[in-house]
């Protein structure tokens, strides 16, 4: 089965309704490739006014979401009130989550779970930090995080495995091609040996980190990149043509 190349773009603590009417008028004007799945992740408050404005073949993704359906979890947003919007997507564990606010891989596995089970998709981050992957520590550090959700959940068909080397977020360094297929290569080859060949062979893993207009067709050529979560790109004209990497 082919993997459908999937393009996030998480906008993160970014936007006003003008700013996201901006965005909105250059998707729509596109041309978006077809054959790709866009999906864009937006602040919570913005979540029902970028659907309402997005057409039905972008969706539209929270960032966050807890681990029950409701309770006294003051901030806290539940993946049944995403439902309530209409909506299919959550953004899990992104390194912000984790490295800002000390999100931990069991419960990043537990919120993963929680929004499985209510009906939504995931893409469920994972990542080093750069004293991890000097010290040869990459794949020891995405395997116990992929551990940790494989722990707690049976079915990946609405899981999408963001690898997203922290290293690389925001600082402009990009994980070369090489280094990023390297380790998307040896992701799958660990889903086959802990989890099975089909879940290997269809989930699909994206690559974020400083992904450009620039840097996005190189990227895109490697056979287990099946697409990008985007940020800062993803609030400018140039994420057309990262949705486009592939044509």
């Amino acid at each position: 089965m082919s993997r459908k190349f999937c393009v996030g773009g998480n906008w993160k603590m970014n936007g006003d309704k003008k700013s996201i009417q901006e965005i909105v008028d250059f998707l729509k004007k596109g041309p978006l490739d077809p054959n790709v799945e866009v999906i864009v992740g937006c602040p919570a408050p913005y979540l029902e006014y970028a659907k309402s404005l997005l057409p039905a073949t972008i969706s539209v993704s929270a960032q966050n979401c807890y681990k029950v359906p409701k309770g006294a979890f003051t901030g806290e947003i539940s993946p049944a009130m995403l439902k309530d919007l209409g909506l299919n997507w959550v953004i899990l564990g992104h390194s912000e989550r984790r490295n800002v606010f000390g999100e931990s891989d069991a419960l990043v596995a537990e919120k993963t779970a929680h929004a499985l089970e209510e009906g939504l998709s995931v893409i469920a981050c994972i990542g080093e930090k750069l004293e991890e992957r000097e010290a040869g520590k990459t794949e020891e550090v995405v395997y116990r995080q992929t551990q940790a959700i494989a722990d707690k959940i049976k079915d990946w068909s609405k899981v999408v495995i963001a690898y997203e080397p922290v290293w690389a977020i925001g600082t402009g360094k990009t994980a070369t091609p090489q280094q990023a297929q390297e380790v998307h290569e040896k992701l799958r080859a660990w889903l086959k040996s802990k989890i099975s060949e089909k879940v290997a062979n269809e989930t699909r893993i994206i690559y974020g980190g400083s992904v450009t207009a620039a840097n996005c067709k190189e990227l895109a050529k490697s056979g287990d990149i099946d697409g990008f979560l985007v940020g800062g790109a993803s609030l400018k004209p140039e994420f057309v043509e990262i949705v486009n990497a592939r044509q």
